[in-house]
């Protein structure tokens, strides 16, 4: 059995990685034998972030809008239509309300329980970030957001808030992880890596379910 890591790069307030993680999972269950009896593999977030430098949170609305249709409402409304398709037919209810905010904090207990608490709990904390800012409203690097998506997660409450709380904590970690994105040249998300044995495979931008088996489908027949 060969082990494959794929490196998932990605911010939490980017639709796109959302449908990509969605996606992804749908690859993932379903997979044919002849590859799942191959290839282990095993998903590791890396971070990113779209706006390094956002300041206090802002209504999410208003702000698309205004940064990215320079306040043409009805541009701004074709565009939650087309992503709510988009999403509906992955499972994902997006809303456009509540506020958009900085993720690195977002980033930094995402990397801190990869580490602490393996792969799986990371991937329910991702999801579970996900739907709160993208379905719930939710401010995405709030304390309260935060807490709540690491006990989904299945992380202990006061383990989480203590996390949480303490900015320091995994602040290091997390500032190089996503200084060594840039320097790997990394300007979009989400940004994909399969590992091979023989190469690794690069998907940038949100790919069909299709496209990811077929990566992985390459990935297992260049294992052996």
């Amino acid at each position: 059995m060969y082990n494959s890591q794929i490196s998932f790069t990605l911010d939490t307030i980017c639709p796109w990685t959302y449908l990509a993680k969605k996606r992804l999972d749908l690859a993932l269950a379903q997979l044919p034998p002849e590859v799942s009896s191959k290839v282990s593999f095993k998903v590791q977030f890396l971070p990113y972030q779209l706006y390094p430098s956002f300041g206090p949170a802002q209504e999410k609305y208003a702000w698309q809008r205004d940064r990215k249709y320079d306040g043409a409402k009805d541009k701004m409304d074709m565009y939650v239509e087309y992503m709510s398709t988009l999403g509906e037919a992955s499972g994902i209810k997006f809303s456009f309300g509540g506020d958009i905010a900085d993720t690195l904090q977002a980033h930094r207990v995402i990397q801190y329980f990869q580490e602490d608490a393996g792969a799986e709990t990371a991937n329910r904390l991702v999801d579970a970030l996900y739907r709160k800012y993208f379905e719930e409203e939710r401010n995405p690097s709030s304390v309260g957001t935060l807490v709540a998506a690491c006990v989904e997660a299945g992380i202990d409450g006061q383990k989480a808030k203590a996390v949480v709380e303490d900015e320091s904590e995994g602040a290091a970690d997390v500032k190089a992880a996503l200084r060594e994105s840039v320097t790997n040249g990394i300007d979009s998300v989400p940004h994909i890596v399969f590992e091979g044995r023989r190469r690794d495979l690069t998907l940038v931008g949100a790919k069909e379910i299709h496209e990811y088996i077929k990566a992985m489908e390459t990935i297992a027949k260049e294992c052996s």
